[in-house]
């Protein structure tokens, strides 16, 4: 459980540190550092980095009781490899003209292998209490 829960902690960071950079900064992360073009509203940006700061305490929270709650884990794993999905089909198909396709396959990278960490912490929890 000790993977799995440090897993969860670490990811949860990682969910917080995007998403308020995304919120109180979208112009310059999405214009300047990852070269997107300018959208007429951020307000949909911004209510995603809500979603992702809550996102990030819900982590934090089945983070402090795996013992109990490892199984929950699968919807932060169905998330991770969800949106590395969308990430990696936009940059492959989607990127608009003249926009950077970095950013969606790192993002893509990141994702994965956050749902591929979780899946295997999830096999470890399962043998340490398996459903009974």
């Amino acid at each position: 459980m000790k993977l799995l829960r440090r897993l969860l902690k670490v990811q949860a960071a990682a969910w917080l540190v995007w998403s308020v950079a995304i919120g109180l900064f979208p112009r310059w992360v999405l214009e300047d550092l990852f070269g997107q073009p300018v959208l007429a509203d951020y307000v949909w940006v911004r209510a995603a980095a809500v979603m992702g700061v809550v996102l990030a305490l819900l982590m934090v929270l089945v983070a402090q009781r795996i013992d109990d709650l490892w199984w929950w884990s699968w919807a932060f794993a169905v998330l991770e490899v969800g949106t590395a999905t969308v990430f990696a089909v936009n940059a492959a198909f989607g990127v608009p003209e003249g926009a950077e396709a970095w950013p969606f396959w790192a993002l893509a990278v990141l994702n994965g292998g956050f749902g591929a960490a979780l899946l295997a912490g999830m096999g470890l929890g399962g043998q340490e209490k398996p459903f009974v």
